[in-house]
């Protein structure tokens, strides 16, 4: 199997880390609530791994910032991916808000599937390359600490039937893309945006221009392992491992607020 489409993704994500000007993630001050109520509730599963235990997940607003909420039965990001040394095949855990949210609202065309926020931890490769993290002056080592992203999900069987994609970006194909576009060949953007996980639970506080667009949008809680093909585009990033949906059943029946 040719590795150089892989190898270039790679290679692409520390060039535009190296050249960057750009100071580390902008972090709140605010700690997460421990206040479960409203949203979606779930009852623990023993036969899901606790981090990733789902018994809570919501969507609130506060003044014109959305605030990305869910609660797990153990200790929420103290599970992590183990280091593979490679690109290619390796894995990435995360907490998921799929939304009605039109992906154009963030910076990506109209309708180009479905938005979902994600906080995610993958030790093997850094996708946030115009941010240090871990404030040690190298912004191509922090994958592994948990960080913010907005995908854009699409279905696709080669990930495994009925499975999801973060969706690829087609060699030659330029669609509309955020700033803060990490220059893979997926719709992803890497905003800067730092979660914070203190016991159960995990939260991210969002700004919007528009608020009412979080508090129109429905949404659900999921948490998964996704991989890394060996292929730039085939698809590059798979949903491998759905560990927990809030719903049940991916309805997104949430509403913020609510």
């Amino acid at each position: 199997m040719n590795s150089k489409p892989i190898q270039a993704v790679a290679l692409a994500l520390i060039s535009l880390a190296a050249c960057s000007q750009l100071p580390s993630a902008q972090t709140g001050s605010a700690q997460p609530s421990h206040s479960h109520t409203g949203g979606i509730s779930n009852p623990a599963s023993p036969a899901v791994l606790a981090p990733f235990d789902i018994v809570h997940a919501k969507i609130t607003t506060d003044g014109n910032t959305a605030v990305f909420h869910m609660a797990v039965s153990g200790k929420a990001g103290a599970t992590r991916p183990i280091p593979t040394g490679q690109f290619a095949g390796s894995e990435v855990f995360s907490y998921v808000w799929p939304t009605t949210i039109d992906p154009f609202e963030v910076g990506f065309d109209r309708d180009a599937g479905i938005l979902a926020a994600a906080v995610t931890s993958h030790p093997d490769f850094d996708d946030t390359p115009l941010f240090d993290e871990t404030h040690d002056g190298d912004r191509t080592n922090d994958g592994g600490v948990w960080h913010m992203h907005w995908v854009v999900l699409g279905p696709d069987d080669v990930c495994g039937k009925g499975a999801l994609k973060v969706i690829d970006i087609p060699e030659g194909r330029k669609p509309r893309l955020p700033k803060t576009w990490p220059g893979v060949p997926i719709h992803i953007d890497s905003p800067g945006w730092q979660p914070q996980l203190d016991r159960d639970t995990v939260e991210v506080r969002v700004p919007f221009d528009d608020i009412g667009i979080v508090e129109a949008a429905r949404f659900d809680g999921v948490t998964a392992g996704l991989r890394v093909s060996a292929s730039a585009h085939a698809p590059l990033l798979c949903v491998a491992n759905v560990f927990e949906v809030a719903s049940g059943d991916l309805s997104l029946p949430g509403k913020p607020n609510q």
